[in-house]
């Protein structure tokens, strides 16, 4: 857990059947998202604080194969309907 605090922790999700691979998501969450073997993304740590570029990561997958979650309540926060 992070010292930012349980509250602000997050949980980034790739669908990997969703997953095309456009690397959008790394590009703009390179600290949290990366583009494996396969060519498809994954998440590189458990949680994350990086609330603005995951948002942003998730906002711009194509296929909406990365969804955003509070770690603690689970609560989906990206991407937003």
């Amino acid at each position: 857990m992070s010292a930012a605090g349980p509250d602000l922790e997050l949980v980034v999700r790739v669908d990997q059947t969703r997953c095309v691979g456009t690397g959008h998501c790394a590009a703009s969450a390179p600290d949290d998202l990366a583009l494996g073997p396969n060519g498809r993304a994954y998440p590189t740590h458990p949680t994350s604080t990086a609330r603005d570029q995951l948002s942003e990561a998730a906002d711009l997958c194509p296929v909406e194969a990365i969804t955003v979650h509070l770690a603690r309540t689970g609560e989906q926060i990206a991407p937003l309907d």
